[in-house]
């Protein structure tokens, strides 16, 4: 499942074998929150390097309904997509809707309102894990609780406690139905508590008690300042299984994503990169950005990016992408983003290499 092959001050070098196939570590999930991505095809991603890519369980139930896609194949063939998939459980919902009064949380589950149409949707742990096993995911997510980080002490616990109780739940629901298959996905524990060091450190130990493939940190990247982030990873990755992945979920700014490497993070997800470059922010290989829309791009003959690993960037001018992002051209939005996931994907394929050699 997961070989770690070397450990140093700059990372975790590993693989993460799936049904789909092996995963070189530390990696980066591009989003494909309702199986697609904005701007971008799989051949796209697929051409840059990418391993695996992340679907979002919620709005896929919603639209075109896990049954419906269940069906058809599953994700990887409704997708056309042969590499591994990891869901997330809907969990994060119950973090972005709350601060719009659109849900409420109770001992057994989450009561959501439907951004689609307004009626009221039931998520239980149960409803989430029979959710992800149609969707047919390889790596999937315990239901969990998301409190912001500025909630008060006692709600931030009472959501440890919620976590746990799913988390359990969602244990036995993935051995029922591989009992039932012969076969599982594998799933991930998701370490919650705010900035509250001692939750963090409680729940870390309690979800290994109950024991799963790998094992998340949830709940930042959601306002906290980047050292507070930074403080709950160095607390809680020394905590998890050296023998297992570690993954920090909602984090893709490269500078971020090297730093917790080094704090012994293997796997991240973000819509990041895809989502500033289609609003004119363009990260170069040098680390540079670009506001592209701005009018100085407008006459700028040179390549985008001599250096990128997408031939989009090498092939097209500044001053082109100016002029299709300002026109609202969709083919502008696809050379962004495959510049900027290009430059993501890159980092990651360089701290590989970077760790193996030192």
């Amino acid at each position: 499942m997961f070989s770690l092959f070397h450990s140093n001050a700059i990372g975790r070098r590993g693989e993460l074998r799936t049904a789909h196939g092996v995963i070189q570590t530390p990696f980066f999930m591009p989003v494909a929150t309702v199986a697609a991505m904005k701007g971008l095809t799989f051949d796209h991603i697929e051409s840059l390097g990418a391993e695996i890519t992340l679907c979002n369980t919620y709005h896929l139930h919603l639209r075109p309904g896990d049954t419906t896609v269940q069906a058809l194949g599953g994700l990887h063939t409704f997708m056309n997509w042969k590499k591994p998939i990891l869901t997330d459980s809907g969990g994060f919902q119950v973090y972005s809707f709350s601060r719009g009064g659109r849900c409420s949380v109770d001992d057994n589950g989450v009561t959501f309102k439907n951004h689609l149409n307004g009626s009221y949707l039931r998520m239980t742990p149960e409803d989430s894990m029979r959710i992800q096993h149609n969707l047919g995911a390889d790596i999937i997510m315990c239901f969990d609780e998301c409190p912001p980080s500025t909630a008060k002490y006692a709600d931030i616990q009472a959501a440890v406690e919620k976590t746990l109780r799913w988390a359990k739940i969602c244990k036995n629901e993935n051995e029922a139905f591989r009992r039932t298959y012969g076969y599982a996905p594998l799933l991930f524990g998701i370490v919650q508590g705010g900035l509250e060091r001692n939750l963090r450190e409680f729940c870390a130990q309690e979800l290994q008690a109950i024991g799963f493939d790998g094992y998340a940190i949830g709940g930042l990247a959601v306002g906290e300042s980047q050292d507070d982030m930074y403080s709950v990873v160095q607390t809680v990755a020394p905590l998890l299984p050296t023998n297992k992945p570690r993954y920090l979920m909602g984090v893709g700014k490269i500078e971020q994503l090297e730093h917790c490497v080094s704090l012994g993070i293997d796997m991240f997800d973000c819509v990041l990169p895809m989502r500033i470059a289609r609003h004119g922010t363009i990260i170069l290989s040098n680390r540079e950005e670009l506001r592209i829309t701005h009018s100085k791009y407008k006459e700028d003959s040179s390549p985008i990016d001599v250096h990128s690993q997408s031939p989009l960037s090498t092939k097209h001018s500044k001053a082109y992408l100016h002029h299709l992002l300002k026109s609202g051209e969709r083919y502008g939005e696809t050379i962004a983003t495959m510049q900027n996931m290009s430059v993501t994907l890159q980092a990651m394929r360089n701290l590989q290499n970077t760790i193996q050699t030192h």
